[in-house]
């Protein structure tokens, strides 16, 4: 089984997301990402065959436990930097993207810390 990469990390995010609004298949990655069809069908595949997402007989696409951790961790880590990064007086579109890049490279350690600062902060208010 091979490592997971940040593309992946983004796509298990993004079925997270969708799946919180309802059934996922992929063309609502492709409309949800703008990437083209093969491009999503490339990474479904990918994800699949790596056992973090399933896709049933209808094509509708679900997480695994494994690929679920996975989405959860960056997902929690895209929303906590976006609003420290707002908090500490980012433009939101600005802290949302760099947020975006930031959540697949930064350390557990260092992340764990700025969620802490970030609580402190906001229980301040």
């Amino acid at each position: 089984m091979s490592q997971i990469f940040e593309s992946g990390e983004m796509y298990l995010e993004d079925i997270l997301v969708l799946k919180k609004r309802g059934d996922v298949r992929s063309i609502d990655i492709v409309n949800f990402t703008g990437y083209s069809r093969p491009s999503i069908s490339r990474a479904i595949s990918l994800l699949k065959k790596d056992e973090y997402i399933t896709v049933d007989a209808h094509g509708y696409i679900d997480l695994t436990e494994k690929g679920r951790s996975i989405a959860e961790k960056i997902y929690e880590r895209h929303n906590v930097m976006t609003a420290f990064f707002e908090y500490i007086g980012v433009d939101p579109d600005v802290a949302e993207q760099d947020a975006c890049k930031i959540e697949h490279v930064i350390s557990d350690e260092t992340f764990e810390k700025i969620k802490e600062h970030a609580s402190s902060l906001t229980s301040k208010l």
